[in-house]
């Protein structure tokens, strides 16, 4: 997709620009980066490209709450927290909808957010645009762009900030899915050690107590349940000597 700014810009304007951003962001998806410092830096761009005062960015945790990742300055984290805590704000509408939210004026959007709208206004914000963080139907968070005067952005401006929080969007689901894979790997992994101890330490009860497999099993597994502990944790005792395999029997 190719966005144009404003018509007929040099390469070395606002499309320069666009395009360096879009390129410092790839930049940053390298392994194990920095979610957000990636955050950080859109919100950044964000403020330089579209004539912003501040940018914020809020990402729903696990229970789809919002949080605030990113901020650009100590008035916009005041008024993103805000928003957070009581729950009423363009971006929690944007984040609720899926869809971009355009405040042109903040004194008319007193009856809908009557708590907001004051602090907002309070830090000097009199506009503000908000775009959803979203793939597929999936809302993960949103952007939030405040300016000092009303106005709304234009639309290839709109089209441009959702496509670098579209951007930030599929490196974060990239960054879940790498990171859930390796958390499965890391479980299996654990899974196979811990059956390899405790079929050591079934063959440790077996000759210790002259008791079948099966029958060690059940006694190892019997300890740890009344002990409330893991099997691998009991079995790698009774490999070391820690538990000998008559306190198991008894």
């Amino acid at each position: 997709m190719v966005v144009q700014l404003r018509e007929e810009s040099p390469i070395g304007g606002a499309d320069g620009r666009l395009a360096q951003t879009f390129v410092e962001l790839a930049d940053t998806l390298v392994e194990d980066f920095d979610v957000v410092d990636l955050l950080a830096r859109l919100g950044e761009r964000c403020v330089e490209l579209f004539d912003a005062a501040a940018a914020g960015l809020l990402l729903a945790d696990g229970r789809g709450a919002l949080r605030l990742m990113a901020a650009t300055s100590e008035a916009i984290e005041i008024v993103e927290l805000f928003q957070v805590q009581n729950d009423e704000g363009p971006c929690l509408d944007c984040y609720q909808r899926g869809e971009p939210v355009q405040v042109e004026d903040m004194a008319g959007a007193a009856d809908r957010w009557p708590l907001f709208v004051p602090v907002a206004t309070g830090h000097g914000f009199r506009s503000a645009h908000a775009l959803p963080l979203r793939l597929r139907g999936q809302v993960l968070g949103a952007l939030n762009l405040f300016r000092t005067s009303p106005g709304r952005l234009a639309p290839p401006e709109v089209a441009a900030a959702q496509a670098l929080a579209d951007v930030a969007t599929i490196a974060i689901m990239q960054h879940r899915a790498a990171h859930d894979a390796q958390a499965l790997a890391d479980q299996l992994q654990l899974a196979l050690d811990s059956r390899i101890i405790i079929e050591q330490a079934k063959g440790v009860i077996a000759e210790q107590a002259g008791v079948g497999m099966d029958e060690a099993f059940a006694y190892l597994r019997g300890h740890a349940r009344r002990h409330r502990r893991l099997l691998a944790d009991v079995a790698d005792d009774v490999i070391e000597r820690r538990i000998r395999a008559g306190e198991l029997v008894a």
